[in-house]
């Protein structure tokens, strides 16, 4: 690592914001630790943590013990120095389950509160408001404690201009909606695509951590995909890439939605005998019952998408995700790969999501913890600077 030792305004920043990096990553250190990481001097190890220390970014956990000399501090973040909100809102006509689910956690990740809200979801500001508020209220906190707020939204959010597009929950598709929440919380706030924030804890969750790169095709109520590309999700100019549902199939004026989204699941395990109030149950009755015909039949739509992700993007892998992955699980797997290899030359691998809790809740705190942890670093790098 490049030493970063220095005593002008610029080098204080920088080796302020290193040391907060290495304890944002390594969770726990030593000053001596420390040191020998960024090569910094003692005096100049202990001048930055002392300056992180005083601003609230850094405190003592606790000492070592049972080495020669006297007992060394542990420093960490300090988890109250910044706090994140992740909302998923959800397409209620398409799913039971309510209409927002939502979490706050601390700069270390821990989570402080977490809720399910049957709220009016066409009304986006004043359901973020209220949720944010609960969440706070629950966690004892403050409403002014929290640093950023993620939206995980069925839909893509084109930053160019300000607009939740190719989103079919009334009121979340107003340009200028997230700018107008982050002056009426007063933080930062983001949004992106709940399949790009599923994959988002994939890669720091499951089956894909250390992969080059993956693709993960979601299946539930809705369809989708996402692309990972060595851990930064490609979105494209205005924000839809994956917006798998919209190919079309055949000439017949059917795309993939109508083939492999939650309604055309239902109708398909109706058709085989299994009836549900949602896909995934139904897959789960499957499963259980070997309903062999009806599966195959699924990963055969399953696989035809697969293709057409593979075929374009030649992924590392691929990852099945979603409420209907997940009920399939390994079983719905094999058979996937199945057709997929029968159907096409391509090997491109294929794992199940090893999530079990709501992928996309936990991406979105990840996005928003990551945007948090950046944005204090940066602003170290940038309080000392010269203009």
């Amino acid at each position: 690592m490049t030493r970063l030792a220095g005593s002008s305004k610029l080098l204080r920043a920088m080796n302020e914001s290193a040391t907060l990096a290495l304890l944002l990553e390594r969770g726990t250190l030593t000053r001596a630790e420390l040191r020998e990481l960024t090569g910094l001097s003692k005096p100049t190890t202990s001048d930055v943590l002392r300056t992180l220390t005083d601003a609230g970014f850094a405190m003592v956990v606790g000492h070592t013990s049972g080495g020669p000399g006297p007992n060394a501090e542990i420093y960490a973040v300090n988890p109250a120095a910044a706090h994140v909100v992740a909302l998923s809102v959800r397409d209620i006509t398409e799913t039971p389950h309510p209409a927002v689910g939502a979490a706050l956690c601390n700069l270390s990740g821990t989570v402080l509160a977490r809720h399910e809200y049957d709220i009016k979801a066409s009304d986006p500001m004043a359901a973020v408001a209220h949720t944010v508020a609960d969440l706070c209220g629950r966690a004892g906190l403050d409403r002014g404690a929290v640093t950023h707020v993620q939206l995980a939204v069925p839909g893509s959010y084109d930053p160019g201009t300000d607009t939740i597009v190719h989103i079919d929950v009334a009121g979340w598709g107003r340009p200028g909606m997230v700018s107008d929440l982050a002056s009426e919380l007063d933080t930062t706030v983001g949004a992106d695509n709940d399949v790009n924030l599923a994959a988002f804890a994939e890669r720091h969750r499951g089956v894909a951590r250390g992969a080059e790169g993956f693709a993960l095709l979601w299946f539930g109520a809705g369809l989708g995909c996402a692309i990972d590309l060595r851990g930064t999700i490609l979105r494209g100019v205005s924000g839809a890439a994956g917006e798998l549902g919209y190919v079309p199939v055949g000439l017949s004026g059917k795309d993939l939605h109508d083939l492999v989204g939650g309604p055309a699941v239902l109708a398909l395990a109706a058709q085989h005998g299994f009836t549900a109030d949602t896909p995934e149950a139904a897959v789960t009755q499957a499963v259980v019952d070997r309903g062999q015909h009806f599966l195959r039949e699924l990963a055969e739509r399953i696989a035809l998408a697969l293709a057409a992700v593979s075929a374009i993007l030649d992924p590392p892998l691929v990852v099945l995700a979603g409420e209907v992955a997940q009920a399939g699980g390994a079983m719905l797997r094999d058979l996937v790969a199945d057709a997929f290899h029968g159907a096409t030359p391509l090997r491109t691998p294929i794992e199940v999501t090893a999530l079990t809790d709501d992928a996309v809740l936990l991406g979105a705190l990840d996005a928003g913890l990551r945007a948090v942890r950046d944005s204090l670093i940066d602003s170290l790098r940038h309080a000392l600077a010269p203009a």
